[in-house]
């Protein structure tokens, strides 16, 4: 403090030398006084300095504080601040030493990691040698694999070529030994061919001798052969002429002769046409429940069964509508009291969609009623051509010889029951039609006619004439339809799976609940697509690997089904609409020779 108060500050080091630290204000400017504070000069040694004003201000200061009451105070307190600077600057020393030594640690750990990413990089400097010097020795390897394929294929080229060389010389040796076995075989047969003129040449007098004497005797022998013959004809023929009774039994014999050749020839036709009548089966005829000798012979059992069976109801495992139910339980039964009295049968045309019921119902009707069912389709008459009208013939003979009577039904009937006005029917199919309405023009109490089609309107008149009762098959409503879902799943599934020798077994689930829920989602399908419906049911429980049906498997097939029918009904549409305009356009051009009908319509 003493030392600032003089201006004086000699052997300490300087508040600019410690960091931190603020210098001390510079001292004022002495003017033009004469104090001599402007004329102060510093000396050459910077830790020495003088300062007139300093002292001056000191001086009084020293006054002061010595006739202040507070002077001791102010000394101690002056005491205590020196110590306090002495403190702090020993505290400053402290951190400045500190400092360094940070200093130092951070010099040290700056040459660590400076070591470190100099010893990195010569890792990274060594791994680059070594993948060079790898890349080296592996171009080294390349080049020596090129170098040895390289030799090898000019190892190979040459021995290919030492080969071809070889393989040449051989064929060449080869043509050579040939042309000298052919020069050789060719010089051994022209020696043995002069050898051989040359023994003829002297032989050809001797070889001509023999000629004659075998020419001579040989017409010797044939001279003699044919005077012997005619003197035995001669002297036969004279002995038969001369005997009358062997010259009528002769003839006699060849005329019974011939007419057992011609009888056997016509009766065996009128006895095979009687036979086929009577127990064979007509082309025409797709499926029959009457028995044939030969259909007896090959299954007995079956036979004597179905002989044995007792008529049943005719709308048995038949799902219908109530009132259609109704109908059709009135004609069976007509048609059964028709056979046990009979009477004259009613001919019936049953329409609708496909798959609604109606083939089966006509094999029942007919099993009901004590009769033998016929099945014949309209589209098998077309193919027959001009045979059509013997066929259609021999349906109906072989009808009429029935001591049961027959059922004939008559699936796609429109196929040929076409109007006979239109032109796109053809002349034999006209032929036919006109023999089929000869044969059904009067009741019968041999068979009755049973007609199916999906298109009744396109019947001929007469066709319509012969009809006495009409019965329209539609897709089956809601309650039918889960009649007829619980009717295939009780046997499709159900029994199957109950039977226990199956691989079929049933998830657990409300089945009445889930046949109620399948029938609303088959609105528009038929009776025979529910049922393959539920064989597809059985089917996915056979494929599956535990056998067990399950609710999503049903859902799945019922999900198919119904897009398979959307699918089926579009295409209808379609094909009706092409129908149509094909009508259109036939009805257009028809007076056109070239126009040709489609195929759709003609047949």
């Amino acid at each position: 403090m003493m030392s600032w108060l003089f201006g004086m500050n000699k052997g300490q080091p300087g508040a600019g030398d410690i960091p931190g630290l603020p210098l001390p204000p510079p001292p004022p400017s002495g003017g033009d006084d004469g104090k001599g504070g402007g004329d102060a000069k510093i000396g050459d040694k910077s830790g020495y300095r003088f300062d007139s004003a300093a002292l001056e201000r000191a001086a009084q200061a020293a006054k002061e504080l010595e006739s202040s009451k507070h002077a001791k105070d102010a000394l101690e307190l002056t005491k205590l601040q020196e110590q306090s600077k002495q403190l702090e600057f020993q505290g400053k020393i402290k951190e400045y030493e500190a400092h360094m030594e940070q200093l130092k640690v951070e010099q040290v750990r700056a040459a660590q990691e400076e070591k470190r990413k100099t010893l990195a990089e010569e890792t990274k400097q060594h791994q680059q040698r070594a993948q060079y010097q790898d890349q080296l020795a592996r171009k080294r390897y390349d080049d020596q694999l090129i170098q040895q394929a390289r030799m090898q294929e000019e190892q190979l080229r040459k021995q290919e070529e030492s080969v071809a060389k070889q393989e040449q010389m051989r064929k060449s040796t080869m043509e050579y030994e040939a042309d000298l076995k052919h020069k050789n075989k060719m010089k051994r047969i022209e020696a043995e061919l002069r050898g051989k003129a040359q023994v003829d040449r002297e032989n050809q007098d001797l070889i001509r001798e023999q000629i004659r004497l075998k020419a001579a005797e040989h017409r010797q022998t044939i001279l003699e052969s044919i005077k012997t013959a005619g003197s035995v004809l001669g002297s036969g023929f004279q002995t038969f002429i001369s005997d009358w009774d062997k010259v009528t039994a002769t003839a006699g014999g060849l005329t019974l002769l011939a007419i057992g050749v011609y009888a056997a020839k016509y009766g065996t036709g009128v006895g095979a046409r009687y036979i086929e009548a009577r127990l064979g089966k007509p082309s025409l005829v797709r499926d029959t429940s009457r028995l044939t000798v030969l259909e007896a012979v090959k299954h007995p059992i079956k036979t004597a069964k179905r002989l044995s069976s007792q008529p049943q109801d005719a709308l048995s495992g038949i799902i219908l509508k109530p009132e259609l139910e109704e109908r059709l339980r009135d004609i069976a039964i007509a048609t059964r009291h028709t056979k046990k009295n009979k009477g004259y049968y009613r001919n019936i045309l049953m329409y609708g969609p496909p798959g609604t019921g109606k083939t089966m119902f006509a094999k029942s009707l007919a099993q009901h009623s004590g009769m033998d069912y016929a099945i014949m389709t309209g589209g098998d008459v077309a193919p027959m051509g001009r045979e059509g009208v013997t066929a259609m013939h021999k349906v109906f003979d072989w009808a009429q010889a029935s001591r049961r009577g027959v059922l004939l039904f008559v699936d796609e009937a429109d196929a040929f029951l076409r109007k006979r006005s239109t032109e796109v029917i053809s002349e034999d199919m006209r032929a036919t039609l006109n023999a089929f309405l000869y044969r059904t023009g009067e009741q019968s109490n041999k068979f009755m006619l049973v007609l199916a089609s999906n298109q009744p309107e396109q019947f001929d008149w007469a066709i319509n004439d012969r009809l006495d009762e009409m019965v329209e098959f539609s897709t089956p409503d809601l309650s039918e339809r889960e009649r007829m879902v619980r009717l295939y799943f009780d046997k499709y599934v159900l029994k199957p799976a109950t039977e226990g020798k199956r691989r079929l077994k049933i998830a657990q689930f409300d089945y009445g609940a889930k046949c109620r829920e399948i029938a609303a989602r088959l609105e528009g399908l038929s009776g025979r697509e529910i049922a393959k419906l539920a064989v597809a049911w059985q089917a996915s429980a056979y494929a599956s690997e535990d056998g067990i049906l399950t609710e999503e498997m049903i859902d799945e097939k019922v999900s198919d089904a119904v897009k398979q029918h959307s699918k089926k009904v579009r295409w209808q549409q379609e094909q009706d609409v092409r129908l149509l305009g094909n009508l259109k356009d036939f009805k257009t051009a028809k007076d056109a020779s070239t126009f040709t009908p489609p195929n759709s319509i003609a047949s």
